[in-house]
């Protein structure tokens, strides 16, 4: 394309001025009209957040995304950008993108009188045309609005009074563009009645200058709710002047959650080449979040990130990859007892209220994975529940009594694939429970399926699990019961029964 380098050539175009807002809105006309894929890579919001967004571009407004961490609130004002024109033309070394037809800055004003139709002008892309801020307590009114600089006051030999001694800060230097305020609640008080006028009217005020700058923006705020941080709130006026509140949500479903933890998760070549994952796996993962939300134990005002299943599924394959190499094994399955790695990840994305907290982080974690077995077990084996008063139809019968015999085994984080298979093998009854219920599975896939149903028998109280230094170990749960700790077990032994 032959872009016009001066503003005459611009002119002579027929070029077409149009504010950020209604690019967005003409943008996004033509494609919903195609009906392509505005946002793409958001999931779960496709009868939700996106519609609202959609409404609120079309209408004009400026924008807040409402809502707890992790939920993609940053990732969809980012993605705004591609619903801007591609490139858009600047007057040539304007601070504040001024557009050759409308010039706002005393700059761009001087350089179109002076110069005429030879004004020369330079091309903005649209990747350039987003800022983003993070609000902090110690944001201040020079950083976004501005200040008077003397250096400038010096070598330019002007008055303070002079408008070309100001310094513009963030705001307007984002003319034309879309300005970002992440956790809006952050910001001073002080701060937010500042913007109170750029949103309203576009009036600016820096040191006593009044400055009458009809700026054009496209704002977008995100927040957590007020009640989930004591650091401040988003003050009612500015509020009030924020066209479209939009509020965003967790994913809804487990397959919502894996196109997520999908697409986000950073899995190596070498690691996809080394490791085999079914979908029961990425199940668990998401189940574990579901788990979380929902725990007596987590505080739900702060939330679950989803970015705890994306880093525990990245954990999970680091589990498998290490013991794999540990074995010096060219290939591996994740296996139940990798969920060991999952919990390092679990621990650092939840907020525990008292109770949690006196548990301890390494439990709740621990027990959050236990509940997403016993949730997930029903999808694969029939309901332990069902065969309590009815012991003889029991499908399980065969591997209880054989525990219940004295029996136990040992499940090691490290064990090589061959140890693995031995292990299971050895238990009576068990492979005759995978056949019955995952026939025409592959060998590795029924191995997956024997440990799994170990860890659902444990979750419903049929045997016992216990953590072990390197490893778990599964035995009768009676027997547990009468077997009282050494002193060298205590701290193993604290975690408890059915607790993974």
């Amino acid at each position: 394309m032959n872009q016009p380098k001066t503003l005459g050539q611009l002119k002579s175009s027929g070029y077409q001025f149009k504010t950020i807002k209604d690019e967005l809105r003409s943008n996004l006309i033509e494609k919903l009209k195609r009906k392509e894929n505005v946002f793409e890579g958001i999931w779960g919001y496709e009868e939700s957040v996106i519609p609202d967004l959609e409404r609120a571009i079309l209408a004009g407004h400026d924008v807040n995304f409402l809502g707890l961490r992790g939920q993609a609130k940053t990732r969809l004002a980012r993605l705004m950008v591609n619903l801007l024109d591609e490139y858009i033309p600047v007057i040539e070394g304007s601070e504040l993108n001024d557009d050759p037809q409308h010039p706002i800055s005393r700059f761009g004003r001087d350089q179109v009188n002076e110069l005429g139709d030879e004004t020369p002008i330079v091309w903005l892309h649209r990747e350039e045309r987003y800022t983003e801020k993070l609000a902090t307590p110690d944001v201040s009114i020079a950083d976004l609005i501005g200040d008077v600089d003397p250096i400038k006051a010096a070598s330019l030999k002007l008055p303070y009074s002079d408008e070309r001694v100001i310094h513009f800060g963030l705001i307007p230097r984002s003319h034309r563009c879309i300005f970002v305020i992440n956790e809006l609640p952050d910001l001073q008080a002080r701060i937010q009645v500042a913007l109170f006028n750029i949103l309203q009217e576009g009036d600016i005020q820096i040191r006593g200058f009044k400055l009458r700058l009809p700026l054009d923006i496209q704002f977008v705020f995100t927040a957590n709710p007020e009640d989930y941080t004591n650091r401040g709130s988003i003050v009612t006026p500015l509020k009030d002047r924020i066209d479209s509140q939009i509020i965003t949500h967790y994913p809804k479903s487990i397959e919502v959650g894996r196109k997520i933890t999908q697409q986000e998760a950073h899995i190596r070549a070498e690691q996809s080449k080394l490791v085999s994952v079914n979908d029961i796996v990425k199940d668990l993962i998401e189940q574990i979040a579901f788990e979380a939300r929902k725990s007596e134990y987590v505080d739900a005002k702060s939330g679950v990130s989803a970015r705890l299943t994306i880093s525990a599924y990245e954990n999970l394959i680091a589990a498998a990859e290490r013991r794999s190499l540990i074995n010096k094994e060219s290939s591996t399955n994740i296996r139940i007892s990798d969920f060991i790695g999952v919990v390092p990840s679990v621990t650092g994305k939840v907020e525990l209220v008292y109770e949690g907290q006196q548990e301890g982080p390494g439990i709740v974690a621990q027990n959050l994975v236990g509940k997403a077995l016993r949730t997930q077990f029903l999808n694969y084996f029939p309901d332990p529940e069902k065969f309590r008063k009815q012991k003889e139809k029991s499908p399980y019968k065969k591997i209880t009594e054989w525990f219940g015999n004295g029996n136990t085994i040992d499940l090691l984080h490290d064990m090589s694939n061959q140890d693995y298979e031995k292990a299971l093998k050895s238990i009576p009854g068990l492979s005759e429970l995978v056949n019955d219920y995952h026939k025409g599975k592959v060998a590795s896939s029924k191995l997956f399926f024997m440990e799994f149903a170990l860890h659902g028998l444990a979750e419903y109280s049929l045997i016992s699990k216990h953590n072990l230094t390197a490893g778990l170990q599964f035995k009768d749960l009676l027997s547990s019961m009468f077997n009282l700790p050494k002193e060298d077990d205590e701290e193993d032994e604290a975690f408890g029964t059915n607790k993974y």
